[in-house]
């Protein structure tokens, strides 16, 4: 198993590629902590149980630091360890720059580009302690190439790409490695809302000619949070079937 005795926190872990990691990390034999504001993620820790693996959910805002710092401490004290952090949760409010509203902007820069610094703030001083950690935040293809209607989430996006490349800089000697991965079209519960027509715009875009699956983004997690990724840092994997 590549994460035997792991302790990994997966960010928005309840459904869709947070769903998936938490299900392959915990078969890979990491335990597995759900962080999330959706009761489903109750559920989904449930499910890996039942299956055999370790996983418990906390409800956690990440955009509350207080919360993330308190379940951080009761994590230490019941593990005594975290060695691995998924900052998956994210959220989109899309709107044309001129459409776009000061709380439509920062609701989405609260919660997918502060949220990632409140989670990675509370959890790195544990990885120097234990001279040991796997950051890895969730970027996109359009923090990239941009997206039209996306000011606000592109911008998280791209913001990712240079917070693990300075990250890596500051943590690298601790033996903490930060990296990202940036999905291009997936199959999620977002997506499914969308036309069919437009789907199939966008995937006849894709030279592999499919949508990825959470599974396709789940993988690309365990890949840098596994020792076969140990010197690779600062990185942003895309994965998006070669679209960008």
């Amino acid at each position: 198993m590549k994460l035997n005795n792991k302790v990994a926190i997966i960010t928005g872990g309840a459904r869709g590629i947070g769903k998936a990691s938490a299900e392959l990390f915990a078969k890979e034999g990491a335990t597995v902590i759900i962080w999330d504001l959706l009761d489903a993620g109750q559920e989904t820790a449930a499910e890996i149980v039942k299956a055999g693996g370790n996983c418990q959910f906390m409800k956690v805002a990440v955009t509350d630091l207080s919360a993330i710092e308190t379940a951080v401490s009761a994590i230490i004290k019941q593990h005594h360890r975290i060695d691995i952090l998924i900052n998956n949760a994210g959220i989109t409010r899309d709107k044309s720059m001129l459409k776009m509203t000061q709380d439509e902007w920062q609701s989405v820069i609260d919660v997918n580009l502060t949220g990632v610094f409140n989670c990675t703030k509370a959890v790195v001083p544990y990885m120097v302690d234990q001279k040991f950690g796997r950051i890895i935040c969730t970027s996109s293809i359009v923090g990239i190439s941009g997206n039209f209607g996306q000011t606000n989430y592109v911008a998280t996006k791209a913001a990712i790409i240079g917070m693990v490349k300075t990250w890596a800089k500051e943590f690298g000697k601790h033996n903490i490695t930060a990296n990202a991965v940036a999905p291009g079209f997936i199959k999620t519960d977002m997506t499914d809302l969308m036309p069919q027509e437009v789907i199939d715009k966008m995937v006849a875009e894709i030279p592999s000619k499919r949508m990825g699956l959470p599974i396709d983004i789940a993988n690309a997690y365990l890949f840098l949070a596994s020792e076969e990724a140990s010197f690779i840092n600062g990185h942003t994997l895309s994965v998006n079937g070669g679209m960008v």
